[in-house]
């Protein structure tokens, strides 16, 4: 370290201002040797000094210290060896564990094909090979004709863009490098590149939080998590792929300002906000989480500037950002998800303010002023909070979205908007899923909020407020522990990193041939020793201005100078706090071992759910038997019939959950789909399956629909069958529809399809379509999901006709046979036996033709 001494720099009159960029935050007073008067300075450099002879100014001597030892040269050498061979080392694990993210997402492609999962993902992988076809320009006014028949949809003002731009943009650059990957394999592996770079996001939030050894552990732990794998295996080609490194980067950038203060970062992060906008609609957390902190540090006491630049210019620059994504637009203004970022936000400014004004007034005109602003405040946050009442006033949710209110309000969705409490990912969790998804993390996680208090910084009690509000919401839907298991992760790095430290810090100090001064961190001591090596360097310079003025103030900083211990002292008083807090050798060595235990554990049950329990594609099914494996191709199977054997202009009607699939794989229009924008066309659907036959060809014929789809599990005992979503169609419908009451489909409150069935369910559409032949199977016609002989097994169709049925009967598909001739009327019949030839001929011409 570099000793201070006093150069004269100037003997005019005037103000001798250093930048702000020159004067750290720690101030301290040092007396100038020509004029003798204290001055106050910045670890060495003058802030303002008004004179009347001269400029001074502290400069740091590059001149080698008087009292220097070797061992601080030695220390400092020793230090940055070890951080420099530390930088190496985390780079390298990094490294690992970004491929450990990306190839345990593999075993889809392994284990299977490369192909796309699931329902949403045909439809992001259309819109993906669309904009790659036509171009950005013609994506943004895309009217997709073949989906919701007769409406149509807009797709690039209804969709989220980022997945889309982001797999485009990636294919183009594959392309211009002359390496052609097809759209499909881009999409398929969109999902597990952006792990890799999850676990990247992780490892830098997580450091910033508790340093580099939790984010390594916080990293390792969000590459392997199972919940996150589930949305996240190569062809999981849906917006949570890229979504969730979007929402970590963003919450590292907030934080990251948050610690320095910059500008440069803030305005990084409003654009990882921007990004986020564009890939989930989850982004609503994101504007809700931010603002929750800053109330509660504003609360707490913990106002600075730096939350000040941290969170202003997000609101602000974020918010115009995210009007610029035509799906989110004025929404991001005028619904109540959004008002809460705005309330805080007028908060902060009102206590900028009175900071601001504390400093400039004088303690009565302070008092004054506060009280004038608090006024004006307080009337401004109620005519913005009476603007926002009035605005949301005149819809029926407050201006709030139904996800939204099934949020704050679980059983929201079950009473009024049952198209999303049909959704299973909407579902609250059980416990099991706790364990299946997040593991052990379940027990880390109460540990690592632990560790957050110790000591509680800005940073850390927002990891606190981000755990604590993801286990509510992943309470509420299954499909939210994919908020959690970030937060999961985080808090069980910085556990697991904490527990690792005691442990080997106690073991380290109990080790035989150990000194209690060695038992001290080489970087530890390096830090306390160059901190007392400052101390001693300070002392020197008021004894020896003390030689020529003996002020109160100059020996009162001499004596306090020279009463603080020594650097040796000091790292053997650590020495002996550390040895006071070591737990006993034979406990640090067993509770490391079940550490390393539980961690085995955990990697185990990651590898075997992200090989066995989300690998495989819902588009292509498995079973294994005593007879070897099966696979179960119905789905692409009937698609491609529909592809080869149906008209391109035909439209085809099934349950909205197969729609992204027929319009992706065989081209088809459909009715509904899975956007389940409009809950009427939704409703009409589910009242045709729900009606009998002649009834349901009437609406479907109304909808111009020529093929109806239905899929059917009963005979190989595949649970997600329409049979068993039949119910959610007859509320869905009868929410429209009163006519369909669902307890005509239930007896004494039981849904049953056997003989106890009653007659409503036995003659409705869907019961029909599902088992028809059903009995030619097996002669029995026993449904092997509801494990029961069904009560009608012999029955034709009048209006519809069988026109395939796939391998497994799994899929089958039914033609509306075309109406028949209408008569106006019947002729009467003739009363007389003995009437005329001509009579007889005039009366079967006048049958014969309706029209007259």
């Amino acid at each position: 370290m570099a000793a201070y001494r006093t150069n004269v720099i100037s003997k005019e009159k005037g103000n001798f201002v250093v930048p702000a960029f020159l004067t750290p935050a720690t101030t301290k007073s040092s007396l100038c040797s020509a004029c003798s008067k204290s001055h106050t300075t910045n670890n060495g450099r003058l802030l303002l000094i008004s004179l009347s002879s001269h400029w001074t100014i502290d400069w740091p001597s590059m001149a080698a210290p008087e009292t220097s030892t070797a061992a601080v040269p030695t220390l400092y050498t020793n230090n940055t060896l070890r951080n420099a061979f530390g930088g190496v080392l985390s780079f390298f694990i990094l490294l690992l564990i970004g491929v450990l993210a990306f190839s345990i997402r593999l075993f889809s492609v392994i284990k299977y094909e490369s192909v796309i999962h699931e329902f949403d993902p045909y439809f992001n992988y259309r819109v993906t090979q669309f904009l790659t076809k036509k171009g950005i320009y013609d994506f943004w006014n895309w009217f997709d004709d073949r989906t919701w028949y007769p409406l149509g949809r807009v797709i690039g003002g209804t969709v989220y863009p980022g997945l889309t731009l982001t797999a485009g943009t990636i294919w183009w650059l594959l392309n211009s490098l002359n390496i052609p990957l097809s759209v499909e394999t881009v999409c398929v592996f969109t999902a597990p590149i952006f792990s890799a770079f999850a676990s990247l996001a992780t490892y830098l939030l997580t450091k910033e939080v508790k340093g580099a050894g939790a984010g390594l552990t916080a990293a390792a732990l969000l590459a392997m998590v199972p919940s996150y794998i589930s949305r996240s295996v190569a062809g999981s080609y849906d917006n949570e792929a890229v979504a969730i490194f979007a929402l970590i980067f963003t919450f590292y950038l907030y934080i990251k300002t948050l610690n320095t203060g910059s500008l440069f970062y803030a305005t990084l992060n409003s654009i990882a906000y921007f990004y986020m906008v564009c890939s989930w609609g989850g982004y609503t957390f994101i504007i809700n989480l931010i603002p929750m902190h800053v109330l509660l540090c504003i609360v707490t006491g913990r106002y600075s500037s730096r939350l000040y630049i941290a969170y202003a210019p997000l609101v602000v620059l974020g918010t115009l950002l995210a009007a610029l994504v035509p799906v989110v637009g004025f929404n991001a203004v005028m619904t109540s998800e959004h008002f809460a970022s705005f309330l805080v936000f007028i908060i902060i400014h009102v206590v900028a303010f009175v900071y601001y004004i504390k400093g400039i007034l004088s303690p009565k005109m302070f008092n004054v002023a506060v009280t004038l602003v608090v006024s004006v405040g307080l009337a401004v946050c109620c005519a913005v909070i009476a603007v926002l009442i009035a605005l949301v006033a005149s819809s029926p949710t407050k201006g709030w979205s139904g996800r939204s209110l099934s949020l704050l309000d679980p059983t929201y969705a079950s009473k009024y908007i049952p198209i999303i409490a049909s959704v299973s990912e909407h579902q609250p969790p059980t416990w099991p899923s706790y364990f299946m998804d997040i593991n052990v993390l379940a027990f880390l996680v109460p540990a690592g909020i632990i560790a957050c208090f110790l000591p509680l910084t800005d940073a850390s009690s927002f990891v606190i407020l981000y755990i604590a509000t993801s286990v509510y919401f992943s309470g509420v839907m299954v499909r939210l522990m994919l908020v959690l298991a970030p937060a999961a992760c985080i808090t069980s790095g910085i556990a697991l990193s904490e527990a690792f430290d005691v442990l080997t810090g106690s073991i380290k100090f109990q080790l035989p041939g150990v000194s209690s001064d060695a038992g001290v961190d080489a970087g530890e001591t390096s830090s306390d020793t160059t901190e007392a090596r400052n101390d001693e360097v300070k002392a020197e310079k008021p004894e020896e201005t003390s030689k020529d003025q003996f002020s109160k103030k100059s020996k009162k900083k001499e004596r306090e100078h020279v009463e603080k211990p020594s650097a040796k002292s000091k790292v053997k008083t650590k020495a002996e706090k550390k040895r006071l807090l070591a737990l006993p050798l034979e406990a640090s060595v067993v509770s490391l071992l079940l550490l390393i235990v539980l961690g085995a554990f955990y990697v185990v049950h990651c590898v075997w759910a992200a090989a066995e329990a989300y690998s495989a594609p819902s588009i292509v099914l498995t079973s294994r038997s005593h007879d070897g494996l099966h696979v179960f191709d119905d789905f692409r199977e009937a698609y491609a019939w529909l592809r080869h054997n149906t008209d391109v202009d035909d439209k085809v009607a099934s349950w909205w959950d197969y729609g992204y699939q027929t319009t992706a794989m065989a081209n088809r229009t459909v009715i509904v789909d899975n956007n389940t924008w409009n809950n009427t066309h939704i409703a009409t659907v589910g009242t045709a399956m729900s009606s009998p036959e002649k009834a349901a060809w009437e609406i479907f014929h109304s909808l111009d629909v020529k093929y109806v789809l239905v899929v059917f599990g009963g005979l190989i005992g595949y649970p997600s069958d329409d049979i068993n979503k039949f119910l959610w169609m007859v509320r869905i419908g009868g929410g429209v529809f009163p006519h369909i009451k669902e307890p005509d489909y239930l007896r004494d409150g039981q849904y049953r399809i056997d003989s106890q069935a009653t007659p409503t369910m036995l003659n409705c559409l869907m019961y029909k379509l599902s088992y028809y032949r059903f009995v030619e199977t097996d002669g029995k016609a026993y449904d092997r999901v509801r494990r029961t002989e069904i009560g009608k097994k012999y029955f034709k169709l009048t209006h519809f006709e069988e026109v395939f049925t796939t391998h497994h009967w799994m899929v089958r598909i039914y033609k509306l046979k075309p109406p028949k001739n209408r008569t106006r009327g019947k002729t009467k019949k003739s009363k007389s036996k003995t009437s005329s030839t001509s009579s007889s001929k005039r009366s079967g011409t006048e049958r014969k033709n309706p029209w007259h």
